[in-house]
């Protein structure tokens, strides 16, 4: 790449919006992502990336209805809504223990495709409409687009890492939350909301069937050897930005398609340093973590094979330890 191709490339308000989208969709992804792996719910965002499907066809009706042009206007914000609706009813369920969270999930899968389908049929469009935002289209990113993702990706990033104590707390250990005072419902509702308005940010950047690996890959990649819960999420962040931008430069080159570039790109980084961990850790030296404690502890198994370490050198008559 040489520097008049950079200069072309960064030039072109397309692109620039489509940057802005990808470092924006790219830092706030895997920060929510981070609490979905800890409340054992990666796959969350695929149940709301099917409802917000429904919210996408949802807001075409109504925009074909009010004679808007274009027809798409409100699929934004119908899939906003769509999406807190779905993601609140998925925790409510998941709450009350009435349905187990992975067929609540499935129930989402099935009727938010099943209702794309058939409100965009409904509409006048056909389901060529809906592939744009089933596997992103960000050549597509208009300026109001981008408003969105701008406005809700600060939104994301406020409330995941401004309160990313408490929500981790609740993530972890509901009972433990509960025990300390803390609101657990009310931050299990936020966690949703945040991860509902994640999906509706992305859909453009990679589409609603692929947002839930933006989400939660590069939160594996740093899992591999970040060693608290600030550093994953700061890592994955870094990890999301930077895959994102790189698939969006790759596509600038080549006809790919750009979601599924970031995504497949993601899942090569995850294998590679899957690959590579093993091999750092036997290089690294074995430290002791405590290095200013005596090592007074016997070993058992250290004791009975070398018994004359213990035993005394002698022993007078009346002494009986000989006995």
């Amino acid at each position: 790449m040489t520097w008049d191709l950079l200069v072309d490339m960064l030039s072109s308000s397309l692109m620039q919006r489509a940057l802005l989208a990808a470092v924006l969709v790219g830092a706030a992804a895997p920060v929510v992502g981070t609490f979905l792996v800890q409340r054992r719910m990666a796959l969350m965002g695929d149940g709301i990336g099917h409802v917000a499907l429904t919210g996408v066809a949802l807001g075409w009706l109504v925009g074909s209805w009010a004679g808007l042009v274009p027809q798409d206007t409100l699929a934004v914000p119908g899939a906003v809504v769509a999406a807190v609706v779905g993601s609140v009813v998925i925790e409510l369920v998941r709450e009350r223990g009435r349905t187990s969270g992975d067929l609540a999930l499935a129930l989402m899968f099935y009727g938010g495709i099943a209702g794309g389908v058939l409100l965009i049929k409904i509409a006048g469009g056909t389901n060529a409409n809906l592939i744009s935002y089933l596997f992103g289209s960000i050549s597509t990113v208009s300026t109001t687009d981008l408003w969105w993702t701008v406005a809700l990706a600060a939104l994301v990033l406020g409330v995941g890492v401004g309160l990313r104590t408490a929500l981790f707390a609740v993530s972890h250990d509901e009972e433990f939350a509960r025990a300390s005072g803390l609101p657990v419902r009310l931050l299990s509702m936020l966690v949703a909301t945040i991860a509902a308005l994640t999906v509706t940010i992305a859909m453009r950047v990679v589409g609603l069937l692929l947002v839930s690996a933006l989400m939660i890959v590069p939160v594996a990649i740093a899992q591999l050897y970040a060693r608290s819960f600030g550093r994953t999420m700061t890592a994955a962040s870094v990890i999301g930005v930077v895959v994102s931008v790189a698939g969006l430069v790759l596509t600038y080159w080549q006809d790919i398609p750009p979601g599924a570039t970031i995504v497949v790109l993601a899942i090569a980084v995850y294998a590679a340093a899957a690959a590579l961990r093993p091999l750092l850790q036997r290089r690294a030296p074995e430290q002791d973590p405590h290095p200013d404690m005596v090592d007074d502890v016997l070993i058992v198994d250290d004791v009975r094979d070398e018994p004359a370490a213990t035993a005394p050198t002698s022993g007078g008559p009346g002494d009986g330890r000989g006995r």
